[in-house]
């Protein structure tokens, strides 16, 4: 394979036998390598253990699992999307093919533009940006489709105020590139790869955290039909349409199913139906101040975010980081204990057991040994009494000693008197 696969192109998957997502990857990975032959592509399927292969592996960059690629040439592309088969098919399709596909024709043009939500349209001759749209797109092929054409292959509504230029079509209209307005065309590019309005959930909201935008969300249920959920989800998807010249730029617009994942996002429980503005940027961000009666509202909250007039709530301080620290340690505890109970009683009543042994350990070693320490120095003080009253034995016996040589003095000296007097 190593020697041999520049002569075609690859999607391989990296994985690890001990590895969950690949075992649940592989009967996709099995129906992808079924249709990619049915359908006579030229991409060829196939899986590697990186485990044993760990070399192959890390010449490719393989750091986690699993890690899908498609192999082409001299270059890697990696897959970042869900993992469905259809998307995985139309992701090795558009990176497989050509890098920049041309439009020869209006009729080819509104087959193309069928097919696409989003599709992005250099027109124009050769050019420095032409050069630069190449060089964005060998990037962002993995996310996007990038087309060229002529000026008179283009839609009749369409209106061009110079070119060369580049133009992205979505939402049932067109946006053109302003060097000057929208900045690095490979910023801009990754921005507008987007629809206006999107379903949203954790991938696409962190997918969205690279284009910069503020994302307004309608936190709904989708299972409840009741007329507020309903309603705000119209809100949010009426101002995405009918204001995207005015906020296209700034905002990106959608719904979310459900509040367990804006929850642990916001470190707080909000309470459904509402609707949060966030900033993916610094973690900051915003709720309405007033209950959302209808579009002009929810105007209203987004020029005042804009203008600076709307509360900013989070963000990535110390204070914030501390808290994440603390919920998310509180959120694993709570979840380890309701999905298995005596798991949890396991895992954290031994290492508390432990702790508790030791410092029990530790405060009964300290207190013996101010035990001993006492008895010691009672044993010194004692020792020393007996040490002083022995002293005063002896002394007491010195004296005894010498009365005892006085008295045999004077008895010798009354001996001599009396042999004299005799």
């Amino acid at each position: 394979f190593k020697e041999n696969r520049k002569d075609d192109i690859w999607l391989v998957d990296f994985y690890a036998p001990w590895c969950g997502h690949c075992k649940k990857l592989e009967p996709v990975w099995n129906e992808v390598g079924i249709e990619m032959k049915n359908m006579g592509s030229p991409v060829k399927v196939g899986k590697m253990d990186a485990t044993s292969f760990s070399s192959i592996a890390s010449e490719f960059g393989v750091r986690g699992y699993p890690t899908i690629k498609l192999l082409k040439g001299d270059l890697a592309y990696n897959y970042r999307g869900p993992r469905t088969k259809d998307d995985i098919i139309e992701f090795a399709n558009r990176v497989a093919g050509p890098l920049i596909r041309p439009l020869p024709s209006q009729h080819m043009f509104e087959h193309v533009q069928k097919r696409h939500r989003v599709l992005f349209v250099y027109v124009g001759g050769e050019s420095p940006l032409k050069e630069k749209y190449i060089e964005v797109a060998s990037e962002l092929i993995v996310y996007t489709y990038f087309f060229s054409a002529s000026e008179d292959v283009l839609p009749e509504y369409v209106t061009l105020p110079e070119l060369p230029a580049v133009l992205v079509f979505k939402d049932g209209t067109y946006f053109v590139y302003d060097e000057y307005e929208d900045g690095d065309l490979s910023s801009w590019i990754n921005r507008e790869r987007f629809q206006g309005y999107l379903n949203v959930d954790g991938f696409t909201l962190y997918e969205l955290g690279d284009t910069g935008k503020l994302v307004a969300i309608a936190v709904v249920d989708d299972k409840n039909s009741s007329l507020e959920h309903t309603r705000l989800k119209s809100i949010i998807r009426e101002v995405a349409r009918d204001y995207q010249d005015h906020f296209h730029r700034d905002f990106q617009f959608g719904h979310m199913d459900g509040n367990d994942y804006i929850n642990s996002l916001l470190m707080d429980d909000l309470t459904i139906p509402t609707i949060v503005v966030l900033n993916t940027s610094n973690q900051q961000y915003f709720l309405p101040d007033r209950h959302i009666e209808n579009t002009e509202d929810m105007v209203q909250f987004i020029n005042n975010i804009l203008d600076g007039t709307a509360e900013a709530q989070g963000g990535d301080g110390l204070l914030q980081r501390i808290k994440r620290v603390v919920y998310d340690a509180k959120s694993t505890v709570v979840s380890v204990f309701k999905s298995s109970p005596l798991l949890g009683c396991f895992l954290f009543g031994l290492p508390l057991g432990v702790i508790s042994i030791m410092c029990y350990g530790i405060c009964t070693a300290d207190t013996d040994g101010g035990v001993d320490e006492h008895e010691a120095a009672k044993k010194e003080n004692g020792d020393r009494e007996l040490t002083d009253e022995g002293s005063e034995e002896e002394q007491e016996e010195e004296k005894n000693g010498k009365y005892t040589e006085l008295s045999d003095g004077e008895l010798k000296q009354k001996d001599i008197m009396k042999k004299k007097k005799d």
